[in-house]
Parts: structure tokens; C-alpha cells; sequence
């Protein structure tokens, strides 16, 4: 997706405020305003502000089944080592954006939610897809164990990540993280290591 420099300024704030504030609980005057901005060109350039949430989740995932791909795609590359490969990616995707999946989160939970997230759902079939096709090609090669729940395994990756995100006070007293740049390393090594040995158990037939 082409955005130009003024779409991307818009997008950066309504991600910030939706996550923020809710998207009911955020207008198009307060991203208008947050922006620096007419509110006219927020409907000139999205159309709504169900549109403009549209394009903001359509930026954020973009280019990510290139990048899952450009793993799964590695034959010279033994599966336990993809694997690992794998988590990481999805580990730092959702770190480095954990403002839209609040957002996706929050908005899907809604009993009375009008926002259907077409195009994130179909993507994450695609994304499911892949690996499926990855964890059979393993299976086949008899890396991957047969007794396993493939549309399980993201939840558990994705569920790990985000109740050490939730519960990061916690954590910090634990670990004793005192800043973002400690949460930053903690979770490129200790979180991602852990959730690398978590599926792996889950997956392989190591001990």
C-alpha cells in the first residue's frame, strides 16, 4: 500500500489515539486535531473514520506473509531452526506493533462491535495457511510431531507475548526491567527464547 507522508502522519495519530481512547471513543475531530490537521482532509483521503482504521490495519500487516514466506521458504534450513526463525518474527512483529493489535483486540471483543476486520481476518487465514503448510511439510519429514493442534499454535505464541505485555509490572519487579530499552532486550532474548522452547516442546519429539 503507497501512502504518502501526510496519509502516514494520520495514520500514525489515529493509531495512537485509537489505542489510546477506543475507536467509539475516538472522533475524526480529535485525530483532526491531534494532527495538526482540517478535518476535511481526513475524508478526503480515507472517507471515514471506519476507513481510516481500514487503511491503518492494511498498513501494519502489509508485507508480513512476504516476510513469514521468506522464512518457511529456507529448504537448506533444517524445520527447528525455521521454527525458531518463525517465532522470532512473530515475537518482534507484535512487539514493534502492539498498538494495532490493541486496537484489533479491543475492537474485536465487542459483542455490538460494527467493525467486521475483513481484511485482517482473511489475512490471518492466509498467514494460518502458510504454516499450516510448513508444519506438514515438518510432520512428513518426521520433525513435527501428527498430534497437533496447527490453528493453536499462534494463540500460544501470540498469548504468552501478551500476557507478559499485560502484565509488564509485574514482570519488571520480577525481572527487574526498569526501562523500555531493558523490555526491549528482555523480550528479543529471554521472552523469545522461552516461547522458541515452549513450541518446540510442543511441536518436536526432543525431550
Amino acid at each position: 500500500m503507497e501512502l504518502n507522508e501526510k496519509q502516514l502522519q494520520i495514520i500514525a495519530v489515529a493509531e495512537k489515539l485509537f489505542a489510546e481512547n477506543g475507536f467509539t471513543g475516538t472522533s475524526v475531530r480529535n485525530i483532526a486535531k491531534e494532527a495538526g490537521i482540517n478535518i476535511a482532509m481526513i475524508s478526503y483521503y480515507f472517507g471515514s473514520k471506519e476507513k481510516l482504521l481500514e487503511h491503518l490495519v492494511v498498513y501494519r500487516m502489509a508485507n508480513f506473509k512476504i516476510d513469514l514466506l521468506s522464512v518457511i521458504n529456507k529448504d537448506d534450513v533444517d524445520f527447528k531452526k525455521r521454527l525458531d526463525q518463525l517465532v522470532n518474527l512473530f515475537v518482534m512483529r507484535i512487539h514493534e506493533n502492539q498498538r494495532i493489535y490493541k486496537i484489533i483486540h479491543t475492537e474485536l471483543s465487542k459483542e455490538s462491535g460494527c467493525l467486521t476486520f475483513e481484511h485482517y481476518i482473511n489475512q490471518k487465514k492466509e498467514n494460518y495457511k502458510t504454516l499450516e503448510s510448513f508444519i506438514i511439510k515438518g510432520q512428513q519429514a518426521g520433525i513435527f510431531k501428527e498430534n497437533i493442534e496447527i490453528p493453536l499454535i499462534i494463540p500460544t505464541l501470540i498469548g504468552i507475548y501478551f500476557h507478559f505485555n499485560y502484565n509488564q509490572e509485574y514482570f519488571n519487579q520480577i525481572y527487574s526491567i526498569k526501562s523500555k530499552r531493558q523490555t526491549d532486550s528482555f523480550v528479543k532474548t529471554t521472552l523469545t527464547k522461552h516461547i522458541q522452547t515452549t513450541l518446540k516442546a510442543l511441536l518436536t519429539y526432543e525431550n
